[in-house]
C-alpha cells in the first residue's frame, strides 16, 4: 500500500491496525559511467514497495534528494544541505505523527545520508523530551536501515563480484537497478577496470580523485540476473527486520 496512491480514508483505516510506515530515502547523484543518477533512490523505493506488498505496510513517498554535496562535480547531481535534509525529515515525521503514526522505518539507499538522518532522529527525540508533555509522542521510534546491509546482502555481493564491488557506483546497486528497470540499462567502458579508492572532501576534490565517479568498483560486471538475486536476498532480510521493528 503506497501513501501516494491512497485516499485519506484508507490511511485512517490503516491506522486502526498499524502505526508503522516505511519511508524510503535516497539521493540524486552520479553513479559512474553506467549507473543511473537515481540509483540511490530507486533501490530503496523498489524494495520498500515490495516490502509493503509482503507485509501490508504503508509506504511513504521517497525522499529522493539527499546529502550529496561531494557529487556536485558531475552533471545532474543534486544535493540538500545537511540542515535542509534534517528539516525535511523532521517535517515529514512530525506531519505523520500528527495523524497517529508512531514507528518510522527509514529504508536508505545512500551512505552519505546516514549521519544526517541520525541527526534528524536526535532532533525528533529531543522535541519529545523537551515538550511540556510527551504523552502524544512517547511511543515515537525511528529506525534507519541501509538496504545493502540487510541480512546476507553483503556476503552475496562478495560472492558475485569480489573486490570489484567497490564502495560507490557498486556492482550490486547497478545490478539491482538493471533488474528493476531493465529498459534503462546502460553500458560503458571502465578505465581502469577497477576504480581507485581513498578519501575525499568537497566536490572538486572528489572529481579530481575519481574522474569517472566510481570508487573501487567495476560496475561493467553488473547484470539483471545478479540484481534479481540481490533484490530477493535484501527483501527477505528487510522483511524479517521490519516485522521485528513494527511489532
Amino acid at each position: 500500500m503506497e501513501l501516494r496512491f491512497s485516499t485519506w480514508q484508507e490511511v485512517d483505516a490503516y491506522l486502526q491496525d498499524s502505526k508503522t510506515i516505511i519511508q524510503p530515502i535516497g539521493s540524486t547523484e552520479q553513479h559512474g559511467p553506467n549507473g543511473l543518477i537515481g540509483t540511490d533512490a530507486l533501490c530503496p523505493e523498489s524494495l520498500a514497495v515490495a516490502l509493503g506488498e509482503k507485509t501490508g505496510a504503508l509506504v511513504a513517498p521517497t525522499i529522493a534528494v539527499g546529502m550529496a554535496q561531494h557529487h556536485l562535480g558531475f552533471a545532474g547531481s543534486v544535493t540538500l544541505r545537511p540542515s535542509t535534509l534534517i528539516a525535511v525529515i523532521q517535517d515529514t515525521v512530525n506531519s505523520l505523527i500528527r495523524h497517529g503514526f508512531e514507528r518510522f522505518y527509514f529504508l536508505n539507499g545512500h551512505g552519505g545520508n546516514v549521519a544526517t538522518v541520525n541527526a534528524a532522529f536526535a532532533e525528533i527525540y529531543a522535541q519529545s523530551s523537551m515538550a511540556m508533555t510527551a504523552a502524544d509522542r512517547s511511543q515515537v521510534r525511528c529506525k534507519l536501515v541501509n538496504w545493502w546491509q540487510a541480512e546476507g546482502v553483503m556476503a552475496l555481493s562478495e560472492e558475485l563480484f569480489g573486490e570489484a564491488e567497490g564502495s560507490h557506483a557498486t556492482c550490486g546497486e547497478v545490478s539491482l537497478t538493471q533488474y528493476v528497470y531493465p529498459h534503462s540499462i546502460k553500458s560503458a567502458e571502465m578505465d581502469p577496470p577497477i576504480a581507485p579508492t581513498g578519501p575525499f572532501y568537497d566536490a572538486a576534490d572528489y572529481r579530481r580523485r575519481f574522474p569517472d565517479g566510481r570508487i573501487g568498483s567495476n560496475p561493467s560486471l553488473a547484470s539483471p540476473e545478479a540484481g534479481e538475486k540481490l533484490f530477493k536476498k535484501a527483501l527477505a532480510g528487510l522483511e524479517k527486520d521490519y516485522r521485528a521493528f513494527s511489532a
